[in-house]
Formats: C-alpha cells, structure tokens, sequence
C-alpha cells in the first residue's frame, strides 16, 4: 500500500458520522436567516421579551416569535420565566462565538 492510500484511508476513519454532518447541517441552516442573525446580536447584549425584541428589530410579535421558537429547538436561545413574561437569552458563549466568527469573515 502507498503513502497515500495510507492517507486516504486515515482521513476516512477520521471523518464524523452521518448523524453528526446532519446536526451540523441543521445548526448552519439556524445561522442561514437574516432575521434569526438579528436576534442573535439583540440577544448578545441583554435579555429580553418577545416583546422587546419586535420593538429592536421592528417586527411583529408573531415573526419573532416564530424564529425564537426555532432557535429554542436547536438549543441556541433558553427561556427563563419571571412571573407572567418569558425572557429569552443565548443558550451559550459558543452561539456568539459562531455569529462572532462569521462576521469577522464576511468583514474581511
């Protein structure tokens, strides 16, 4: 066997599941939408209701809420209830690291 068959059989013992390229492929479509973006950076400042999210980012109640519903499927937004308001807040530091990331390439 050559070097490079040695290589290529390497790489593909290394290469992830099916399963894991699918999560993947999921998150990516949650970064793929303007308006999720947009909540991103909103909530990279502070937490905040549905309500005061459709005040920043002048939408209705039902868009954002719609998209907040995603993102909390995905894990990339969490709720926390105060009474009778939901208050809505990045899941982790590694959801602003992704947006972070991304914009420092597309700035580039």
């Amino acid at each position: 066997m050559d070097d490079h068959s040695v290589d290529i059989l390497k790489l593909k013992e290394s290469m992830l599941s099916e399963d894991t390229y699918s999560d993947l492929s999921l998150l990516f479509k949650m970064f793929a939408d303007p308006t999720r973006l947009r909540i991103f950076s909103a909530l990279s400042t502070s937490t905040m209701k549905v309500e005061d999210l459709t005040e920043v980012l002048d939408m209705t109640q039902s868009a954002i809420s719609h998209q907040l519903a995603s993102l909390r499927k995905m894990n990339l937004v969490r709720t926390e209830k105060v009474g009778r308001n939901v208050f809505y807040s990045l899941s982790d530091d590694h959801v602003m690291q992704i947006f972070k990331q991304a914009l420092e390439h597309v700035e580039e």
